[in-house]
């Protein structure tokens, strides 16, 4: 990982973490902590929606600007330097968010998604954009990488939730 985008993580946790925000990293850099490496540019973070606000001052204050707000996600940008925001909402989002482990790493401790939660919204940005086929290569790594320890129950449900069992039963079959 380039320092800039080191730098730019370590900022962003240090305010959100000394304005008590609970937030738990995703996207691309989350998948390096479930032993999936994969080159990215930004900072994808989960906040509770209630926070989205806070965290708008937040970024704001470090020199961020909002390209797009929604009531599900923000995107905000300093210099070539992006973080973009999901407003955890619904109950599995939630529930992720506050299940979040706290990992160790060269940036400090880093609040970061399970490999589930992890799946999950890989799986739905893809069925909310199906060019998206990255999500798909990352859930497959994802799965072949943790498939010791993932809980396949948990798995199965968000699949079934997007009434993607076919989906599921051809990723789990194909030869590592």
């Amino acid at each position: 990982m380039n320092s800039r985008l080191g730098r730019q993580i370590k900022d962003v946790v240090d305010v959100l973490n000394n304005n008590d925000l609970q937030y738990a990293l995703i996207g691309g850099l989350a998948l390096a902590s479930h032993r999936v490496i994969r080159a990215t540019q930004d900072v994808d973070l989960l906040i509770d929606v209630v926070e989205a606000d806070k965290a708008e001052e937040i970024l704001v204050t470090l020199g961020y600007h909002c390209l797009h707000r929604s009531a599900d996600a923000g995107n905000y940008q300093r210099d070539d330097e992006r973080v973009d925001i999901l407003y955890a909402s619904r109950p599995i989002a939630r529930h992720l968010l506050e299940t979040a482990a706290a990992q160790e790493t060269s940036f400090g401790s880093l609040r970061i998604v399970s490999a589930e939660g992890l799946i999950g919204f890989k799986l739905q940005a893809f069925i909310n954009d199906p060019r998206r086929k990255q999500d798909i290569e990352d859930i497959r790594a994802l799965l072949r990488e943790n498939r010791e320890t993932i809980n396949m129950n948990e798995i199965r449900e968000y699949f079934q939730l997007f009434n993607q069992d076919t989906l599921l039963d051809e990723l789990l079959n194909e030869k590592s």
